[in-house]
């Protein structure tokens, strides 16, 4: 079966046979949608004339090299076009309905040395355009298209045509490069049924990859060696590319959020923090695990693992239309004061005391998740899951650390009930828009977003943020803290598809007690799974 073709079936009986069938329940999904997803830009954009032009990305080096860097496609580029090779750009005419992309003219010096590039056939094959020209040709299509509409709508001022005959034309038309960014955000945040078959399939992959490092665990010596069993499960299903740098952080690494060095032995650790997802077909998938290196948990790590769980359970069951996202980030803080507190590592006060402090975030200091898509921490789109844009790269901001002052005045709301919003079935603070969630997205149907809480055991991070400040400190008791540092830290995460009248989780890596068995190597069935499928 052809990589780009999903088929929705079902089993049905046939009792006239005996004997169970097949039924297709809609066409194959062939084709990236890009005129769907131009469309919808529009729409977002609302305005129903002008032109989108955006380039594709260009080959890059290293400097001082004469070796290539591996090629990453511009997202909003690819989203509008589905091309993933360098050199392109692709134009919408929005009133005339006509998405056209650009493609370089490989010479044939250029495919001896590093083949070629698909042809427009093959572009118009593979992805749902009116039309494939060469890029040489654009200069006459756009200029005298634009001296027509008059109207251009670009990312950024650096991502607008470059050529002269345009630079002539410029004073004549408008140019806008602040309103595309948040409209394309704004279309990418519902996944169409193309995006969800790529985010799905990407999923089965690293949940296979991280079944298989489970698999493996008892005999690996070093984080490097889980690092390298993840990329090769993904490469061997031809996923060549991880949507991030893979974490593979053990003992008092795996309370650093973004690990990244992967070289260091797992002897004498108890946990290990895998959070790993591959790419396909560009788009990502965001899976995070915590083994127990030993293959069964201490006390302390136990707890600890139970409460993430507990966290991220009741997170996950409150998802569906309407829920405020924001809300089971506070929920996901009430779980985890009242865990903690039961366990002894805080005390001298009530949860709702302790919620409203601030103080849970020396143990959970981030966010519960983010939109997943084209990017690993997908755009928010003109509302936020989080808080100011979710600290995404893509949105053009800088990632910045919380610090317990700022949590505390954004858990110090008034209208948010959180002994109430904590108990086991209680949604009524979990949907609605009102205060204190303006501008804060309510979960729809399409969108897919991560759960992934954590409770982390960062000394610098503690002593010096919480420990050091008598508001926090009269509520952590040290003596039962000592115990905890070697846990280092646990995160679950999971990718959830919001539905229709609920969610659907499409990571299905193991944890809990299925995780512990395949450690132990005491099942190697793969139930109700559908990784093998060739999609």
């Amino acid at each position: 079966m052809d990589e780009m073709e999903i088929i929705d079936h079902e089993i049905a009986v046939d009792e006239e046979f005996d004997a169970l069938t097949i039924e297709l329940k809609s066409s194959p999904i062939r084709r990236f949608p890009a005129k769907t997803h131009a469309r919808k830009v529009a729409k977002a954009l609302g305005v129903d004339h002008g032109i989108i032009y955006l380039p594709g990305q260009s080959e890059l080096g290293y400097e001082d090299s004469d070796m290539e860097a591996p090629f990453r496609q511009r997202r909003y580029f690819y989203y509008l076009s589905g091309a993933d090779f360098a050199g392109c750009a692709v134009t919408y005419d929005i009133e005339a309905d006509n998405l056209i992309l650009w493609i370089p003219y490989t010479p044939p010096q250029t495919v001896l040395w590093y083949g070629t590039t698909p042809s427009p056939a093959e572009c118009m094959e593979k992805s749902d355009l009116d039309d494939v020209k060469y890029v040489a040709e654009l200069p006459k299509y756009l200029v005298p298209t634009l001296a027509l509409v008059e109207t251009l709508y670009g990312l950024r001022e650096s991502q607008l045509p470059r050529f002269k005959s345009f630079d002539t034309l410029k004073p004549h038309i408008r140019i806008d490069t602040s309103s595309l960014l948040s409209a394309i955000g704004e279309a990418r945040v519902i996944k169409s049924d193309y995006e969800l078959a790529m985010i799905r399939k990407a999923n089965d992959i690293s949940s296979l990859a991280h079944r298989t490092v489970c698999e493996e665990l008892l005999s690996l010596k070093n984080e490097c060696e889980v690092e390298a069993i993840f990329t090769a499960v993904s490469i061997s299903r031809n996923a060549h590319t991880q949507a991030y740098a893979i974490i593979a952080g053990s003992g008092a690494n795996a309370a650093s959020l973004h690990y990244g060095a992967n070289n260091e032995p797992l002897a004498g650790r108890q946990l290990l923090v895998l959070d790993a997802g591959a790419e396909w077909n560009v788009y990502a998938s965001d899976i995070t695990r915590t083994l127990p290196i030993s293959g069964s948990f201490t006390p302390e790590a136990k707890a600890i693992y139970d409460l993430v769980n507990e966290m991220q359970t009741q997170c996950i069951d409150r998802i569906r239309p309407g829920t405020v996202y924001y809300s089971l980030h506070l929920h996901a803080h009430m779980v985890a004061v009242k865990g903690l507190l039961q366990i002894g590592i805080l005390h001298n006060g009530t949860a709702s005391e302790i919620f409203k402090n601030g103080t849970s975030t020396a143990f959970f200091p981030h966010g519960l998740g983010h939109h997943v898509g084209l990017e690993v921490h997908d755009v928010p789109g003109y509302e936020r899951l989080m808080i100011e844009a979710d600290g995404f790269l893509a949105m053009g901001g800088k990632r910045k650390p919380v610090l317990p002052e700022m949590l505390r005045e954004m858990m110090a709301l008034d209208s948010f009930d959180p002994i109430a919003a904590a108990d086991e079935g209680s949604n009524t603070k979990m949907s609605g828009p009102p205060p204190p969630y303006k501008g804060r997205r309510q979960l729809a149907p399409g969108m897919i977003v991560t759960v992934e809480p954590g409770i982390y055991f960062c000394r610098p991070y503690i002593e010096t943020f919480f420990l050091k400040q008598p508001d926090h400190a009269r509520y952590i008791n040290t003596e039962v803290l000592e115990r905890y540092w070697d846990v280092g830290g646990v995160r679950i995460e999971d990718d959830i598809l919001v539905t229709d009248d609920g969610n659907e989780n499409l990571s299905w890596a193991p944890k809990g007690q299925e995780m512990l068995d395949i450690i132990n190597g005491e099942t190697k069935q793969i139930k109700d799974r559908t990784w093998y499928r060739e999609q």
